[in-house]
C-alpha cells in the first residue's frame, strides 16, 4: 500500500499498540501496564535499531578508531533477538568479511545457567533472520563476530 518502509514499520507498531491497549482494557490495570510496557520495549527496540543502525555503527567505528582499537573489517549494527520468543533484546555491532556481514540480519541470543546458576551464559550468534523462533531452522553466519554491545534506553 505505502512504498516508504519506515512508514510501514511505524504503522505496524502503532497498530500493535492499539490492539494491545484494546485487549488489555478488560484486564486489571497492573497487567495492562506490564503488557503495554513490554510491547513498547520489544517493538520500540526493533524500530529504533532499524532506524539508527547506520549512525550507531559509524559512532562505534569512530569510538574504536579514536582509541586505537578500530575494526579492520566490515561492520554493521543489527538487533539481538531472543530465540524462541523472537523478541528484540537490544542491539550489537558485528564485524567480519563484507560478504558475510551482508548476510547477517540479527544476532540470536541463547541463554542458559552453568553450575546450578553460578554462571549465567548468553551466547550471541550472528544469524540470517530476524525471527529465530526455532534454532534448528536458522543459519549461523560463520566468520562474523560481535564487536560492540548496544543498550537501548526505552
Amino acid at each position: 500500500m505505502f512504498r516508504n518502509a519506515g512508514f510501514n514499520i511505524l504503522l505496524s507498531v502503532l497498530l500493535i499498540v492499539v490492539i494491545a491497549v484494546s485487549v488489555t482494557t478488560f484486564s486489571p490495570a497492573a497487567s495492562a501496564d506490564k503488557l503495554l510496557g513490554q510491547l513498547l520495549k520489544t517493538f520500540g527496540i526493533g524500530f529504533v535499531v532499524s532506524e539508527f543502525a547506520e549512525p550507531i555503527d559509524n559512532f562505534i567505528n569512530t569510538l574504536t578508531f579514536n582509541n586505537g582499537v578500530q575494526v579492520e573489517t566490515a561492520t554493521k549494527v543489527v538487533p539481538i533477538v531472543t530465540v524462541g520468543s523472537g523478541t528484540f533484546a537490544g542491539a550489537v555491532q558485528v564485524s567480519g568479511p563484507a560478504a558475510e556481514i551482508n548476510k547477517v540480519q540479527a544476532v540470536a541470543q541463547l541463554e542458559g545457567d552453568f553450575r546450578d546458576g553460578t554462571f549465567r551464559i548468553r551466547a550471541l550468534v550472528p544469524v540470517n533472520t530476524k525471527n529465530p523462533i526455532d534454532i534448528k531452522n536458522i543459519d549461523r553466519i560463520e566468520g562474523v563476530g560481535v564487536t560492540a554491545l548496544i543498550d537501548v534506553d526505552v
